[in-house]
């Protein structure tokens, strides 16, 4: 059987992919990678801090990101979080499942 997206929880599985796929390319804290979504999106995507944070340490209790606190030069203190081998399998098994969603909503649509 195929993997599928549970249509019901769209939002929240495309956030999820969002983030782990930026993660996929280094470790980022959680205002960096809400400016990179925006800039590598073209600003088409964004998340709040309301959406961000909570998301970032559902993944964490996942097991599939990992932070660590450092203080910056500014002597400001930021979690840094990078992607965790079960989280690289989890992106390349919701990449399946995006890839399929897609095929179906273009057969439906026509394209």
């Amino acid at each position: 059987m195929e993997n599928k997206i549970n249509v019901n929880d769209l939002a929240r599985s495309c956030n999820e992919i969002l983030v782990l796929a930026l993660l996929s390319k280094g470790r980022l804290h959680g205002y960096q990678l809400a400016l990179e979504l925006e800039k590598r999106s073209g600003n088409y995507f964004r998340l709040t801090y309301g959406t961000i944070y909570p998301l970032m340490h559902k993944l964490e209790k996942q097991g599939y990101i990992k932070g660590e606190w450092e203080v910056e030069e500014t002597q400001r203190k930021r979690k840094f979080y990078k992607l965790t081998s079960a989280g690289q399998k989890h992106l390349e098994k919701s990449k399946m499942e995006w890839l399929g969603f897609f095929e179906h909503l273009v057969a439906i649509l026509g394209g």
